[in-house]
């Protein structure tokens, strides 16, 4: 069954896609980067910054796509896909206690719920600052791979200034 599981996976690598909110590289990047950090045993702010992207670079992706199929989403539907996603990947964390140990807070907040929410924040401004820097350019990015550069950039440099904070 993993084996359908990831040959279904690889086999999207190689669709046809048009642009999309955040790109493939971007949500691959991240995805990457939670893997990598929970191998290295990096603080859970870090790792919940890369997860905070993640979940907004699926939920955008979900939602343009939708778009394309019904040609418009409501705003209750693209907050009902935030809301999903976001549940799909912090209740389960909760209930394998990833989320909710006493001794894992920082500034009051559990370090995983804590980096998500701000990872999320700055993944979606990012991005947002992307489109409106492209908009200002004729739509035009105004260097190769900045889609990629501006949101994935924005990850690591918290990441560091995280690292910082909670060592």
């Amino acid at each position: 069954m993993k084996k359908v599981v990831s040959l279904l996976a690889l086999s999207l690598l190689f669709l046809p896609g048009a642009a999309l909110a955040f790109c493939p590289v971007c949500t691959i990047a991240v995805g990457a980067g939670i893997g990598f950090s929970r191998y290295l045993g990096i603080d859970d702010t870090i790792t919940g910054l890369w997860v905070g992207g993640l979940l907004i670079s699926l939920s955008m992706w979900t939602i343009d796509w939708l778009e394309k199929k019904r040609k418009k989403t409501s705003l209750s539907l693209s907050i009902l896909i935030f809301v999903l996603y976001y549940a799909l990947v912090l209740i389960p964390l909760y209930y394998t206690n990833f989320i909710g140990h006493p001794l894992n807070r920082f500034w009051g907040l559990d370090k995983l719920i804590l980096g998500t929410l701000i990872g999320s924040i700055f993944f979606f401004a990012a991005g947002a600052w992307y489109q409106y820097l492209k908009k200002r350019n004729g739509n035009k990015p105004h260097f190769p791979w900045q889609k990629v550069i501006m949101p994935v950039s924005t990850l690591i440099i918290l990441s560091f200034i995280f690292y910082f904070i909670t060592r």
